[in-house]
């Protein structure tokens, strides 16, 4: 057991490393430095945070405990295998993998072959170093999600269907919808996030009633470009002009025992992030709102009042009524993920959400894809 402060350094400079950092305050952990592929980017950060900045992974591995992969998803498996081979436990952001070339080139049966073989030996570069790795989705951290486990898990109850989703107006990454970089669209992109919610408390649920976790094993699809439609009448409110990624998708996902969840998310959501899981079991029926939160109703009559603060997350106005952040990183579990991933890596056992988890939901994505190439065709999820 480590009893020092964790030495974590961020890959990342952007959104998701600066809300990362962010979380570490309170914690027994020390954010020593960032890199980026942009040096102006790293420096800003590391200005901003105090931080040192870094040239490169390589560089600042030999300083660090922790490497904090917030990057896009198409670096993700290079950085863990550095990580791994250097002794250095991993905290990943979503989503985890995908495959990263034209899908005007590489067929879905392609993408879905390679990302499990890829998958398969990032288990085992990760099993065989003696790394812990913690997936950051931080849905599975949110309190009612976390409350919602604790019902499970003490009712034992029985999942009997869920219905789940993620959308709001288009992400703010500038490699987003750019398959070659993010892995496809609004399925990988925003989908992973409810997704990795239905399939932790699927999980759970077999953990408490019968000791071995309840895992998907087909999934149906389909996805739409809404935004590339010619009849689209782009008013500038919504995010449009993905390169080759979807803006909806909806994905049908079958378990082990039978039971059912849909997965629903897109880039065509006003008003802020839409973010919620239903849960619909044999002795209770759950909404587990992620956000917007109705915790502190916020009015400003003019967006000036609150210029700069982060009230809601994708809002696209401070004005109005707005049901704003209690605290941004306590009502989407950003805290608790951190917390978490420190307290285990401290402690040497596995994070609530694992490498494990991280796989199953990016498996159940590319089954999708090609489920979706085929017009909604039920598609077996891989096992490995």
């Amino acid at each position: 057991m480590q009893t020092s402060p964790l030495k974590i350094g961020i890959a990342g400079s952007g959104f998701a490393g600066k809300f990362h950092h962010r979380n570490l305050r309170g914690l027994p952990a020390v954010t020593v430095g960032v890199t980026s592929t942009r040096a102006s980017s790293r420096e800003a950060f590391a200005a901003e945070f105090g931080v040192r900045a870094y040239a490169s992974v390589d560089e600042m591995l030999p300083d660090i405990d922790v490497l904090d992969i917030c990057t896009p998803p198409s670096s993700h498996a290079a950085y863990i295998r550095k990580a791994a081979a250097a002794g250095k436990h991993v905290i990943v952001e979503k989503p985890f993998h995908g495959f990263f070339g034209s899908p005007k080139e590489h067929p879905k049966e392609e993408m879905l072959a390679a990302v499990t073989e890829e998958l398969r030996d990032l288990r085992k570069v990760v099993t065989d170093s003696g790394i812990l790795l913690g997936y950051a989705e931080n849905i599975i951290y949110a309190p009612s999600v976390q409350r919602e486990r604790e019902i499970i898990e003490r009712s034992k109850a029985q999942i009997l269907r869920m219905t789940a989703e993620e959308s709001h107006s288009g992400s703010h990454s500038p490699v987003y919808g750019i398959w070659s970089e993010s892995g496809g669209g609004s399925l990988i992109g925003k989908g992973c996030h409810p997704l990795g919610g239905v399939l932790y408390l699927k999980r759970k649920e077999g953990l408490a009633r019968n000791g071995t976790a309840i895992r998907p094993v087909a999934v149906s699809c389909r996805t739409h470009s809404i935004t590339k439609l010619p009849a689209f009448e782009d008013r500038g409110y919504l995010r449009a002009h993905y390169e080759d990624g979807e803006d909806y998708a909806f994905l049908h996902v079958i378990f082990e025992d039978g039971t059912v969840a849909d997965v629903m998310t897109s880039e065509l959501v006003l008003g802020g992030v839409y973010d919620f899981i239903e849960v619909f079991a044999n002795n209770h029926r759950t909404r587990c709102h992620i956000q917007p939160v109705k915790v502190v109703d916020l009015y400003s009559p003019d967006k000036k009042e609150f210029a700069g603060m982060d009230l809601m997350e994708k809002i696209s106005s401070n004005e109005g009524w707005i049901p704003a952040f209690p605290e941004f990183g306590w009502s989407n579990g950003q805290y608790y993920e951190m917390r978490d991933f420190v307290t285990c890596m401290q402690e040497g056992r596995q994070p609530e959400c694992d490498l494990e988890l991280a796989i199953d939901t990016t498996l159940a994505i590319y089954a999708g894809y090609l489920s979706a190439d085929r017009k909604g065709q039920e598609v077996e999820v891989p096992r490995i």
